[in-house]
This record gives C-alpha cells, sequence and structure tokens, in this order.
C-alpha cells in the first residue's frame, strides 16, 4: 500500500502544468484549461461540452495546469481560450493587462479550501499565525484566503512570513516541516489533510466566502460568443448533475485525476455545485479582493472588475 508521502507526491506531480499541449488557437477548436478539481473535470469525462459544440463544427482540446495562475498566463498569450480558476488568479492578470472576461461564477464554488498545520504544531487560532511561516501560491486563492485569514485574526499581511510556493513544492515542504501553516484548496486540501498529526486551523467557509470563475479570452468571447454560450450553458447542467449525483462524481473524479478515492470524495462533499451569471454581489465581492490586493501593493494598480464582466449575445427565438 502506497504511504500518505507517496500519494501526496503522486498527486501533484501528475498535477503539473502540461503547457506545452497548449497550442495557437484553430478555427472550430475550443482549447480548456482546466485543473484537478471541479466541474470541468466531470465534463471532460463525461464528454458533454463535445457532444454539445459537434453540431456547430467544433472540436475540444483539453490542456491541463496544476493552478490557476499559469492557467491564465496561458489565456492571456492565446494558448487556451477558456478555463476556471478561484478569485484571485483574474484579478492579478486584469492588473498584468490580461484580456480576460469573466464568463460566469460558482458562488462559493471555492469552499474547499483550507489552512492545514503539520503534524507536532502547537498553533490552535489564527492570531498565532504572527511570525509564523505561512505557505500559499502567490496570486492564487489561497493567496487571498491567506489574506482574508489574517484580517479577520487583526493580524496584516506583514506580520506573517509569507512563503509563495506553487501546490507540489508547498507539500514538499509541508511534509518536511519547514513551514508552519499551508493555505491550500482541494484536491491538495483533502490530499495533505489525511496526513498523520495534519490539523485543520481554519476552512474557507470560516474565514470568507470564496467564489471560483470561468474566465475566456476576450477575442474569444467576442468572435464565438454563441459557442461560448453554449459552454457555460452545459456546464450549468454538470453542476446540477454533480450536486445530485456526488457519489458518481467522486469516482468520476477519482479515475480522471489519479487523486485517492477517500480524498476525492471529502473534496465532493463539500463543493458547492452552482454555476450563475456574474451578478451585482459577485461582482462587488471581487472588487472588494480587487481593492484589498491594490491596498496591500500586491498589484501595481487599481482595476475595476465590472470592465472584465461578459455580456452574452442575445438568444434568437
Amino acid at each position: 500500500m502506497l504511504d500518505r508521502r507517496r500519494l501526496l507526491a503522486t498527486a501533484f506531480a501528475a498535477a503539473l502544468p502540461l503547457s506545452r499541449a497548449a497550442r495557437a488557437a484553430e478555427p472550430g477548436v475550443l482549447r480548456i484549461g482546466y485543473q484537478k478539481n471541479g466541474i470541468l473535470v466531470v465534463a471532460k469525462q463525461r464528454g458533454v461540452i463535445e457532444e454539445r459544440l459537434a453540431p456547430l463544427g467544433h472540436s475540444v482540446r483539453w490542456v491541463e495546469f496544476s493552478f490557476g495562475p499559469p492557467l491564465l498566463e496561458a489565456l492571456s498569450l492565446d494558448g487556451i481560450d477558456f478555463g476556471q480558476t478561484g478569485d484571485a488568479p483574474p484579478i492579478f492578470a486584469q492588473a498584468a493587462r490580461s484580456s480576460l472576461v469573466y464568463a460566469a461564477a460558482q458562488e462559493a464554488g471555492g469552499s474547499g479550501s483550507g489552512i492545514l498545520l503539520p503534524k507536532g504544531s502547537a498553533i490552535k487560532t489564527l492570531a498565532e499565525l504572527k511570525g509564523k511561516r505561512v505557505a500559499f501560491a502567490k496570486a492564487s486563492s489561497a493567496h487571498n484566503l491567506t489574506v482574508a485569514a489574517l484580517e479577520k485574526a487583526g493580524l496584516t499581511y506583514a506580520d506573517i512570513e509569507p512563503v509563495t510556493l506553487a501546490p507540489a513544492d508547498a507539500a514538499a515542504a509541508f511534509s518536511r516541516g519547514s513551514i508552519d501553516a499551508w493555505t491550500i484548496w482541494d484536491p491538495y486540501y483533502a490530499i495533505a489533510e489525511g496526513g498523520d498529526g495534519v490539523r485543520v486551523l481554519a476552512t474557507a467557509k470560516e474565514i470568507a466566502r470564496q467564489n471560483n470563475f470561468f474566465l475566456a479570452s476576450r477575442a474569444f468571447a467576442e468572435g464565438r460568443g454563441e459557442v461560448l454560450s453554449e459552454v457555460i450553458d452545459v456546464l450549468g447542467g454538470v453542476a446540477r448533475w454533480c450536486g445530485e449525483n456526488r457519489g458518481a462524481v467522486a469516482d468520476l473524479l477519482s479515475k480522471g485525476t489519479g487523486v485517492p478515492l477517500a480524498a476525492t470524495r471529502r473534496a465532493v462533499d463539500r463543493t458547492d455545485y452552482l454555476i450563475g451569471p456574474m451578478n451585482d454581489r459577485v461582482a462587488a465581492e471581487q472588487q472588494a479582493i480587487a481593492d484589498r490586493f491594490h491596498a496591500l501593493k500586491l498589484i501595481p494598480k487599481p482595476i475595476r472588475v465590472a470592465d472584465a464582466v461578459w455580456t452574452p449575445p442575445a438568444r434568437n427565438g
């Protein structure tokens, strides 16, 4: 039987970005960037986007990434057309002048995130993170969750020692005990929390609501808006199916990603499966995060999230 460390190593190695698979735009091809968890993986496994787009003369190419920032870098460089990330990556991308649009939101979709403590840690509260080495992926949803956790505890970003690491590197550092806490999302969170002596300091639901987003390049959204509308419609159906069939979802995700079934079930059980448009509340929540990052000088200039919200084309009939 594989031990916990080998399971972590296998899962994280398999989740490294496959950006080399991203190619230049081709007529009739939708390039989708996805990560190791969530609705897009289920859609890929079930082939439902391909089925919907076939009558429109479109095929689908799937490109895997380990986390959101590299995915949106590929989007900015015309390596993909569409993908899903957490809340922070599109803010950093927009601040870097990426031409992206918010196509839809998965409200509270980032509920499967938290701050983990390694075996032997004496930390009991968020306030005790002061002076500690806290790891997270830069410009990721974990970056935002870390900042929100500090605010909740009455601390500032300057009160910790930020250690910015990609998920695979953070997992290794966490296993070695060279960091004091790790802010991370599923499925990495679900895998690591099952480790010997690992404790959850706080979950996202205890800290701040985290939304996920479906994002597209502006060129794709404006040039093939009807295709994007069809994709969002299909994903809405996938989300409803996921909410009603969590056991089957866990099986599909585990088989499609190689993440152990027990960890996948933990991740699925705490996921909110609901896709909707970018309403005023979600846009305001995202704007507040953007303003927070600008105030901390983590992005170089203020941005307006509303400038990047896509308006779907009117449907006929």
